[in-house]
C-alpha cells in the first residue's frame, strides 16, 4: 500500500477545512481534482476517510484515527527535507514558468543571483498549464514567472511587463492576410483552450470577458505551449499569446496578428506570501532592480504605474517597489 505524500496534504487540507472548495482554494487546485485524489487515497486505503451529506463534510472514524498519522507523515517529511538540503553541498533555487520568459528578463537576473549567493544553482523548470501557480502551490517551485491572473490568496506577484495580445492563426486563413484583426472577427473561431485546472488563466486567454456572454466555441485544449502551436498548426483552432510569445514561439505554418479590442495580457513574477527566505529576496533584488548603469530590461520604477492596477502589500520588507494580490 502506498500513500503519496500530496495525497496526504490534500486530505490533512480536507479534514482542516471540512469543506471540499476552501480545501480545493488553500491548495490550489480545482475542487473535482481534489475530489479524485481523495476518492484514489480512500481506495488505497480501503477505507473511506469522509461522509459527505446535507450537513456538509464530517470525518468517519477511520478519518479521524488516520488523521494524526497523516500530519506525522507530512510533518516528518518536511523536516527530513529541510535538514538534508541544509546540508546538500549545493541547493537548487527552483524557477517555475509557464511559457518561455525572454524579453530580457531572465538571464541578467541569473547573473546576478549567481553573483550574489554561494553554494545555490538555479532549476528552470517549465509547468505546464494545468498548475497556474507554475509550482508554487505544491511547493515544486521556489519562484515563478506567471501569467495574470493566477488563482489564490497565498501568493504575491510583481508585474514585469504588459503586451498587447496577439492571435496565432494556422498558415492560409482568412484572417492571416490582415495586418492586425479584430477580436470581434474572432468570435466564431474555435479556440485552442487551456485545461479548466488552469481556472480564470483559461478565462482570460478565451478572451471570456469581451465575448458579450457569447460562450467561446473550443476547438481543442492543450496543456503546454508547445501543443498549442502544434493545434494551431493543425488547423484545429486559433489561440491568443502575448506580443513578447510571437518572437519566442515562432512556427512553421502558424501566422500571428496583433488584435484589438482586448485589455493587454501582463507576464509577473509570483512567491509564496510566507516565504521569507534570504535566498528569494535575493533573486527578487536581482530581477526587480538594476544598476545605474545597467540599460537592460524594464525599469522596475516604470513597470505597474497603470492607475487601475491595485497596488497591495508589499514584497519581502528589503524588496521595493509596488506588488499585487495574486488576483481570483
Amino acid at each position: 500500500m502506498d500513500a503519496h505524500l500530496r495525497e496526504l496534504r490534500y486530505f490533512v487540507a480536507v479534514a482542516e477545512e471540512l469543506h471540499f472548495t476552501r480545501a480545493a482554494e488553500r491548495l490550489f487546485v480545482s475542487q473535482p481534482a481534489l475530489s479524485k485524489q481523495i476518492r484514489a487515497l480512500e481506495t488505497t486505503l480501503g477505507f473511506r476517510l469522509f461522509r459527505r451529506g446535507t450537513r456538509g463534510v464530517r470525518l468517519t472514524p477511520a478519518g479521524e484515527a488516520f488523521l494524526p498519522a497523516a500530519r506525522a507523515a507530512i510533518a516528518a517529511f518536511a523536516r527530513g527535507f529541510e535538514a538534508a538540503r541544509a546540508l546538500a553541498d549545493r541547493r537548487v533555487f527552483t524557477v517555475g514558468m509557464q511559457t518561455a520568459v525572454g524579453r530580457n528578463l531572465q538571464r541578467p537576473a541569473l547573473q546576478r543571483f549567481r553573483e550574489l549567493t554561494e553554494n545555490w544553482t538555479v532549476s528552470m523548470r517549465l509547468v505546464g498549464w494545468h498548475d497556474p501557480t507554475a509550482g508554487l502551490g505544491d511547493g515544486s517551485s521556489d519562484v515563478a514567472f506567471v501569467w495574470l491572473p493566477v488563482p489564490g490568496d497565498g501568493l504575491r506577484t510583481r508585474v514585469l511587463a504588459r503586451e498587447r495580445r496577439w492571435v496565432a492563426l494556422p498558415s492560409g486563413h482568412r484572417l492571416a492576410e490582415h495586418t492586425e484583426v479584430a477580436f470581434a472577427d474572432l468570435l466564431v473561431e474555435p479556440f485552442i483552450a487551456l485545461p479548466h485546472a488552469a481556472g480564470p488563466l483559461r478565462d482570460f486567454w478565451l478572451a471570456a470577458d469581451a465575448r458579450d456572454g457569447r460562450k467561446p466555441v473550443i476547438g481543442s485544449e492543450a496543456t503546454s505551449p508547445d501543443e498549442v502551436f502544434e493545434a494551431v498548426a493543425s488547423g484545429l483552432g486559433v489561440a491568443l499569446l502575448a506580443e513578447g510569445n510571437v518572437g519566442l514561439y515562432r512556427r512553421p505554418g502558424v501566422a500571428c496578428r496583433p488584435v484589438t479590442g482586448l485589455a493587454p495580457a501582463e507576464l509577473a513574477v509570483a512567491w509564496r506570501t510566507d516565504d521569507h527566505r534570504e535566498v528569494l529576496t535575493t533573486f527578487l533584488h536581482g530581477l526587480l532592480t538594476r544598476p545605474a548603469d545597467d540599460g537592460d530590461g524594464p525599469d522596475p520604477s516604470a513597470v505597474c504605474q497603470d492607475d487601475s492596477a491595485s497596488v497591495v502589500d508589499p514584497p519581502p520588507d528589503s524588496v521595493d517597489g509596488p506588488t499585487r494580490r495574486a488576483r481570483h
